[in-house]
Formats: structure tokens, sequence, C-alpha cells
């Protein structure tokens, strides 16, 4: 089995670093996950669907200077779309180190054997690594949601604007 994982009756426990995960914290951190994964989904498609609305409602306008807020919202979106991709791809380079920190510590690593010296400085590093990838995931993610109420705030300002315009010019 696993060098540092242990089973008890149905109690399967995995040591990673100085912690040890039951089936149940596993379990529950794979629905974080899932959730978490969602919740960027669920951003990535309402910006891209924003900026759909935008083009569609726009395309038959001339260029003024009253739809500038609806381009600061569109940029908005665009820059979320963008955070938010970034932010999967920092999660996934987190969950691939994860799994190689757990082939290393268990001295199954092609590249580091079962040298404990190894393992130490190949451990380190990685943690190293994860912790720096986790922090940029969550800077994506915090700017992927606050450009994502930008835009929509910029959005309900250009839409108040041009019924403004509307009413003072009727």
């Amino acid at each position: 089995g696993l060098k540092g994982a242990t089973k008890t009756g149905n109690l399967v426990t995995i040591l990673l670093g100085q912690h040890i995960m039951t089936d149940s914290e596993i379990e529950v951190y794979k629905r974080l996950r899932e959730g978490q994964d969602k919740y960027v989904y669920f951003l990535l498609t309402a910006a891209g669907g924003a900026v759909a609305l935008a083009v569609n409602q726009t395309h038959t306008e001339v260029l003024k200077w009253s739809q500038f807020p609806l381009a600061a919202a569109v940029l908005c979106w665009g820059l979320s779309f963008f955070h938010g991709c970034r932010n999967l791809e920092y999660v996934n380079c987190v969950l691939y180190a994860n799994l190689d920190l757990f082939r290393v510590e268990r001295g199954g690593h092609p590249d580091v054997g079962e040298h404990p010296q190894a393992i130490q400085i190949a451990s380190s590093g990685i943690r190293s690594a994860v912790e720096n990838n986790s922090q940029r995931a969550s800077r994506a993610g915090h700017f992927q949601v606050w450009l994502m109420i930008a835009g929509a705030v910029l959005y309900v300002a250009w839409h108040v604007l041009e019924m403004w315009i509307r009413t003072v010019h009727h």
C-alpha cells in the first residue's frame, strides 16, 4: 500500500506532511473542490454571457460617448474571464504538485527515489510551489469575482445613463 497510509477496518487514513486525512475528510475535500470548480465555471459562463448580451444590445448602435460605461463593463468581464482561467490553471498546478508530493514522500518518484535527503529537498520545493500557486489561484479567484461585480455595476450605470439621455432628449 501507500507509505504513510494505514487501514483500520473501514477507516482509511493518508499522511500528508504531518496531517492525517481520514476518508471522511478526503470526501469533504473532494466535494469542496467540486463546488469551487462549479463556482469558477459559473462565473466564466456569466462573464461570457454578459459580453454577448452587451454586443447583442449594441450591434446596431453607432459609437458614442455614453457607451463608455458599457465598454468598461465589457473590459471588466473580459478580465474576469481571464482571471477565472488563470485560477483554474493555478489550481491544476497545485493538484498536480500535490500528486507529485505523494509520490516523492512515499519514495516512488522516479527523479527522487528513496534517498531521505533527496525526498526532504524535493518535498520542500514542491510545498513551496504549492503555496505559491495556491496564493496565485486565490488572488486570481478574487479578481475574477470583483471584476464580474464591477462589470455588473458599470452595466447598470450604462443602462441608467442611456435612460437619462432618452428622458432628457424627449
